[in-house]
């Protein structure tokens, strides 16, 4: 089975309503005109703006929308969380779980993320899990080490049958909105490590089929190298998601 490229648009915390609805407006048609349709993209707006947003991209071939993060409880007194169901019921499709700045920031740990996949799957979401080193484990060749844990944290608990609606995305922390890039070939390098656990924890068909994706400052003149690369298979794109022309043009770099 032919694994699925992607690419994804992480808004963050940007955009109020309005202009998020005009950003989405922008992007879907002209990615549905120009981009190819072999190309899964996915926009993750702030939860405010995912329903409207759902909703334009509910008709297009390809297209579709996720929520930036999930809670690891199913409901209940949880002020100020965001359930799976609830992204599920307002549209979405996917989720991001992990990323380095709720890892950062919010000291969210392997175990906390393999509950939230566990979440996410029970909601029929399809959950991005995000793993990187620091630019500190990167400099004392920890990565690998790294890495290898997060993976085994977040996704050594599922079965291959769970396993076949997840994604995961490399996003090395030092490349994260510095405008620092890893190389096509570092880039590379991880995601071979990364398809190697699978094949030894799942399977050669989990790794075979798994798309993974690479995130850390990807931009118009990177795009197509990083694509390029034999084991990555799209990106999540920060900055640059911000921008219709220049998210279209990563999106046509996935070929």
């Amino acid at each position: 089975m032919k694994r699925q490229k992607i690419v994804a648009g992480n808004w963050k915390m940007n955009k109020d309503f309005e202009s998020g609805l005009s950003l989405a407006s922008e992007i879907i048609p002209m990615v549905e005109s120009e981009a190819s349709h072999e190309v899964i993209t996915i926009l993750f707006p702030p939860f405010v703006h995912l329903h409207a947003i759902a909703s334009l991209t509910a008709s297009k071939h390809g297209i579709f929308t996720g929520g930036q993060d999930c809670s690891a409880q199913t409901e209940g007194a949880y002020t100020g969380e965001v359930s799976a169901a609830m992204l599920k019921s307002a549209g979405a499709n996917y989720v991001l779980v992990g990323h380095s700045e709720r890892r950062q920031y919010h000291a969210e740990t392997n175990e906390l993320c393999a509950l939230k996949i566990n979440r996410a799957l029970e909601a029929a979401l399809s959950p991005v899990y995000c793993v990187g080193e620091t630019k500190e484990e990167r400099l004392a060749d920890a990565y690998q080490e790294v890495i290898e844990s997060q993976l085994h944290g977040g996704l050594a608990h599922l079965d291959e049958a769970q396993m076949a609606s997840v994604i995961i995305a490399y996003e090395p922390v030092w490349a994260i909105g510095t405008g620092l890039t890893a190389s096509p070939e570092q880039a590379q390098e991880v995601h071979a490590i990364i398809r190697g656990w699978l094949r030894n924890h799942f399977s050669a068909q989990v790794a075979n089929q798994t798309s993974i994706l690479y995130g850390g400052s990807v931009n118009v003149g990177n795009a197509a190298s990083l694509f390029g690369m034999e084991d990555i298979d799209g990106g999540l794109v920060g900055g640059a998601s911000l921008k219709s022309r220049d998210f279209t043009e990563i999106v046509k770099a996935n070929r």
